[in-house]
């Protein structure tokens, strides 16, 4: 099922639609606790949708590829799209639910997420195969860990074939990732958590996420290359990102590593901060080939703390103007 066709997608985003029920509290419940809300809102979710938002806001030409179930929640995530003038191609599942999350904010801006996945578990191989002469006319393709891995791996296998820059969003951590699934990929953009699963379960060493950020530059590049991807970003949160490329990938970079320093803002809700990052990191790399990787990186980070002055994901995430307005093209 498509949703406002677009006949040459620069970017296919491969992913999950989660309808989002976010609480705020003072702080977050006890094991057997019942405590007030101090709010509630609902809105659109799920880590491909809100790269996908996160993407257009910032002028990025993508088509979205997921599942939904048939039922309510996936009316308003075709309406919601349609008003945002995202391209989708949608797998409508019967007997399936679209997926919801809930999601608990503290008044330091921290969240607790439960989520069930639904649908998003049942985009099957053969719906994107499907899509495959949209993936001939593209040049990026970013996907995540939300949906089944057999669903993650046929993406990044047909985006190999037509040639597509393959960017991974490692999250959340799926217990079967390996090392020819990153061998898939061109970048990836975990966090600190997810880049020590990755040390673990593919290099087999231990590095705490609350070390990863502390650890000197030459340290973390030395890490990054043990995973055998020519680009990784680690995001950092507060600490900003991490970049390390391989010796003959760096992209326009001046530097096989750096850091790239996060914005001061004043945080409200973390809550789709990363997918944020994402989606707008595969937009400045399709509208800005040509420009340094560290400029999209850059930009990147802005979107991202920008979206955390306000609460919920997908309707936190700043239009490229107001980025734009705020801090000035990246140089």
């Amino acid at each position: 099922m498509q949703d406002i066709a677009e006949r040459s997608p620069e970017i296919i985003i491969v992913g999950s639609y989660v309808q989002d029920h976010v609480w705020q509290a003072d702080r977050f419940p006890q094991p057997g606790e019942t405590r007030r809300a101090l709010g509630f809102s609902t809105g659109p979710g799920g880590k491909g949708f809100n790269q996908a938002i996160a993407c257009v806001r910032q002028l990025g030409k993508a088509l979205f590829i997921g599942a939904l179930g048939n039922d309510a929640l996936a009316k308003s995530a075709r309406r919601f799209a349609q008003s945002e003038k995202l391209a989708c191609a949608w797998l409508i599942v019967d007997q399936v639910p679209t997926a919801a999350a809930g999601i608990i904010v503290n008044t330091e801006g921290a969240n607790q997420i439960m989520v069930n996945l639904a649908a998003n578990e049942h985009l099957s191989t053969e719906f994107l195969r499907n899509q495959s002469a949209r993936f001939a006319s593209a040049r990026l393709l970013l996907v995540q860990l939300e949906n089944n891995l057999d669903a993650v791996r046929s993406a990044l296998e047909l985006a190999a074939e037509h040639g597509l820059l393959r960017v991974l969003n490692p999250a959340p951590m799926h217990a079967d990732v390996d090392a020819p699934l990153l061998a898939l990929c061109d970048v990836i953009t975990p966090n600190e958590t997810e880049f020590g699963q990755l040390m673990a379960r593919i290099c087999g060493h231990s590095i705490d996420a609350s070390d990863v950020a502390a650890s000197s530059d030459e340290e973390l590049h030395r890490l990054c290359r043990k995973l055998g991807v020519a680009t990784i970003i680690i995001t950092l949160g507060a600490a900003g990102c991490f970049v390390s490329h391989a010796s003959d990938s760096l992209r326009g970079d001046r530097s096989d590593h750096y850091r790239v320093g996060a914005e001061s803002v004043q945080v409200v809700d973390t809550t789709g901060a990363g997918d944020s990052f994402s989606g707008a990191l595969v937009a400045m790399l399709s509208r800005q080939p040509e420009q340094p990787f560290v400029n999209a990186v850059r930009h990147a980070s802005r979107v991202a703390a920008m979206g955390t002055e306000k609460s919920g994901a997908a309707l936190a995430i700043p239009r490229h103007e107001d980025v734009i307005a705020r801090f000035g093209p990246a140089t």
